[in-house]
């Protein structure tokens, strides 16, 4: 139950559980309570704790009662307290209190989110609370929290009740909250004020001599402080012993020492005032399961000194912004000013992507490389860049994944107003349970753009923040070459672009005025979305200028440009001052417009709404889940009716079932595997009578054994399979697809994490290969497509509602226009364990 969380300001702070030993902390934070706070929290003066009360206040059984603590190294700073109405009762009385000058820093929200959280694990389903009427904050405090809460005024008291599952709205509130919080501590280490290096050397050699010259030829706004046990100056800068003896705070701290030797220098940091710790060195988790432990030494120690930690093993950190110009990476150069944020792991890949920006002329506002990623991740820097107004575009080159759903989560909001691109050669998005197809289903799912190579991310980073969106997917091609001008629309059509409107070319020794009057006819084509202009090699000896050509229309272009440079080039300068992205491959450019055209596709499409069905009986299910109960039963509850069935081992007791379902009938081998598998012979269909049923039963019983199923008859159409994963990385998941052995054999299906929304649910019916078979294929006629979102919809809420549900398989279903029939389903149940980016916030 302990973690460590931050707070609204960006800072950090512990909570765990109260202990009998916190008795003398418990006194000192109540003598530091103003009159007023005592007042409003006690309803009385309560000068002083009284020893009974204290001994009530510290021991708690961790079940009936709980108290959690907020603490800030040795020291208390808040209390949250529940207590039971009652044993075995559903309701507890909740209150805290926090230290004054604490208060206004989201404490009071976080301790109500890991109260409700471990009340709920012990049978407590709400909270009731009494507070002032002048207690304007605490009142806040429960309304902002997203609960539906009643409340009532009675005896000068406001008697607040609520209960506390997650509801759509609590769960919307604490998100925002956990990215407000991660964006600011982003920002604290980002636009520091000041800085210090530890870790230079007196003869200026090493990281950490290159970490200070870095920070001074970045021309950083603020004070630099290299911090050094005997010398007085280090190149030409005073040196100070330790941070605290600085002039002034320190906000962040540079650290370039042995990785053995790190551990004081937390607490030194911390002792100045550092709120971030960015270290370079080696030997750390990289280097073994020694150098792993010192890893968790060090993050255990930023931790317990509120410091947030980049790295180890990282190249640091870059700030464009001139009021900032921070360089604290060991990158010789600041990048160019711009508007792209940048992010990687590796430093040996930072430096290569650095120096991929500053040959491409592609401006940052901000880069950072966090290397083994003990504390700060790409995850909190997305927070940071979504409403950083500094930031268009995201570029993100990812070795692992450390948390896929909220990674997925985070990107899916953040995509509708910033591209994300990440490039994931050599990173893992496959986790148990799920294949690498379905996992990059669930990325795609996010609207990431996801591409294979560096050069491929850049590629795309650069038509990104130097081109509007395409509003289509059609392109004008315009070249100097017929012959590449035809390259180049095959290139498109293969990415899945339309290449209808005319070609237009010029000779290759034409002037160029005539490539730019053919470029401005193919933008102001109304059959046109995007001009991408292929230039041949001139005539040797011929001086024709076209990218001044090409780059005095595109200023001027309301639609994206793009230009393909085949062979040796001179200087785009010109082009890069107007902004065209320039490639030396027509396949280059149409990979890199094929995305963005993808993306701009699902950035217009709806975001989806979550669809709440008012009959899904929820308190029902949850009570056939605990017992393990019948797959039907739990189905029934979410409004899914399963075609009735009934298991038999002999032939009479097949054609009593028949006369009882009515004929005509289905007839099945019982066996999981077998009872779709019509072309083995384990399924018969449309039995009319009793002979034929005999018959039937003979044959599937010679050959598959005695256990059969008998069915009434569901009407013709496509058969579908509906399946749920309960994935460790990305929590449950909805696959569709539809049925038959070549589906199964190649995988042919669509995921979606849930809970689903209705654009989720569509996107999941047409994903298959397959889904033309569901719209009326050679003559057959459309399936009820609503009928089956609706399904998806009501089994996804299933999936997300309950996590001892491991593996939920409905196979078949059947599609047909009038509506669907779920003919069989299988469920497998486990231990409700916690499920990844859920519960109450807290850092990783």
């Amino acid at each position: 139950m302990a973690a460590d969380v931050l707070l609204s300001d960006g800072s950090t702070v512990h909570i765990r559980p109260i202990q009998p030993e916190d008795a003398d902390r418990i006194v000192a934070l109540h003598s530091r309570f103003s009159d007023r706070t005592r007042y409003l929290r006690y309803f009385s003066p309560y000068p002083r704790i009284p020893a009974r009360d204290l001994a009530r206040f510290v021991t708690v059984d961790h079940r009936n009662r709980e108290a959690l603590v907020a603490s800030i190294g040795d020291d208390l700073i808040a209390v949250g307290r529940y207590d039971r109405l009652g044993e075995g009762a559903p309701d507890a009385e909740v209150a805290f209190v926090v230290e004054d000058a604490h208060q206004g820093r989201g404490l009071g929200s976080i301790l109500l989110e890991h109260l409700a959280s471990a009340a709920q694990g012990h049978g407590i389903t709400r909270f009731v609370a009494e507070v002032l009427p002048q207690n304007q904050t605490m009142l806040r405090v429960f309304s902002d929290a997203g609960y539906q809460i009643s409340r009532e005024y009675a005896d000068g008291v406001v008697h607040l009740t609520f209960p506390i599952a997650p509801t759509v709205r609590s769960t919307e509130v604490q998100r925002r909250r956990e990215r407000r919080t991660e964006a600011a501590s982003m920002a604290r280490l980002l636009s520091p004020r000041s800085v210090a290096v530890y870790g230079v050397r007196r003869d200026g050699s090493g990281l950490g001599a290159a970490l200070l010259r870095h920070v001074i030829a970045s021309g950083f706004a603020g004070p630099v402080y290299p911090i050094h046990p005997s010398s007085a100056t280090l190149d030409g800068i005073p040196a100070y012993p330790s941070a605290s003896s600085a002039p002034g705070p320190v906000d962040l701290a540079l650290v370039a020492t042995p990785a053995a030797a790190i551990g004081s220098i937390v607490e030194d940091a911390a002792g100045g005032g550092a709120h971030g710790l960015v270290v370079v060195s080696a030997g750390f988790a990289e280097s073994g399961p020694e150098g792993a432990e010192i890893q968790r030494a060090l993050l255990a120690a930023a931790r317990a000194h509120r410091v947030r930690l980049v790295g180890p093993n990282a190249l640091g950190l870059a700030n464009t912004d001139p009021s900032i110009a921070l360089n604290a990476t060991v990158a010789p150069h600041l990048p160019e000013r711009g508007r792209v944020g940048l992010f990687c792991q590796s430093a040996a890949m930072g430096i290569a992507m650095l120096a991929a920006t500053h040959e491409r002329g592609l401006g940052l506002s901000t880069f950072a490389s966090v290397g083994n990623r003990a504390d700060v991740s790409g995850n909190d820097l997305l927070q940071y860049w979504r409403d950083d107004p500094r930031t268009d575009v995201i570029l993100l080159y990812l070795e692992t994944f450390g948390n896929p759903h909220k990674f997925t989560r985070i990107a899916r909001e953040t995509a509708r107003e910033k591209p994300i691109v990440t490039a994931t050669a050599g990173a893992s998005t496959h986790h148990p349970g799920l294949d690498a197809e379905a996992s990059a289903a669930l990325f795609g799912q996010s609207g990431v753009i996801r591409v294979q190579t560096v050069t491929e991310l850049f590629d795309v980073g650069e038509l990104l923040a130097y081109q509007p969106l395409p509003t289509g997917d059609r392109v004008g091609v315009v070249g100097n070459a017929a012959a590449l001008v035809s390259l180049a629309s095959g290139a498109c059509e293969r990415e899945g672009l339309i290449t209808e409107a005319p070609q237009r070319t010029v000779a290759t020794g034409a002037p160029p005025p005539d490539l730019a009057g053919a470029v401005q006819a193919a933008l102001a084509d109304e059959a046109v979305d995007t001009v991408l202009v292929t230039i041949a090699p001139p005539i040797p000896g011929a001086d024709v200028a076209y990218e001044e050509a090409v780059a005095a229309v595109a200023t001027e272009a309301e639609k994206p440009v793009v230009a393909v440079f085949v062979g040796a080039s001179r200087d785009r300068s010109r082009l890069r001052a107007a902004s065209v992205p320039t490639f030396s491959t027509v396949e280059e450019a149409a990979r890199a417009l094929g995305h963005v055209v993808r993306y701009a596709h699902w950035r217009r499409s709806p975001a989806g709404t979550m669809v709440e069905y008012p009959d899904i009986q929820f308190e029902a299910a949850r009570a056939v889940v605990h017992a393990h109960g019948e797959v039907w039963r739990l189905l029934r509850a979410y409004g899914v009716a399963v075609l009735r069935t009934i298991a038999v081992d002999n032939v009479q007791a097949a054609q009593r079932a028949a006369r009882h379902v009515g004929y005509p009938v289905a007839i099945k081998a019982a066996g999981p595997e077998l009872r779709h598998r019509l072309d083995l012979g384990a399924v018969r269909l449309g039995i009319a009578d009793g002979r034929g049923l005999r018959a039937a039963f003979m044959e599937i019983a010679e050959r598959f054994g005695g256990d059969v199923l008998v069915q009434p008859m569901a009407g013709p159409g496509v058969a579908c399979v509906v399946e749920v994963v309960d994935d460790p990385a990305f929590g449950p998941v909805v696959g569709f697809g539809l049925g038959g052995i070549a589906s199964d054999l190649l995988g042919d299906r669509s995921w979606r994490a849930a809970p689903l929304t209705d654009s989720d649910a569509r996107a999941l019916v047409r994903g298959p290969r397959a889904a033309a078979l569901l719209q009326g294929y050679r003559g057959a006629p459309p399936v009820d497509e609503d009928a089956l979102v609706e399904l998806l919809l009501r089994v996804g809420q299933l999936a997300d509602e309950n996590p001892e549900v491991k593996r939920l398989s409905l196979n078949p279903v059947i599609a047909h226009p009038m509506g669907v029939t779920v003919l069989h389903a299988d469920i497998s149940y486990g231990e409700a364990v916690p499920r990844p980016d859920t519960g109450p916030r807290r850092l990783s």
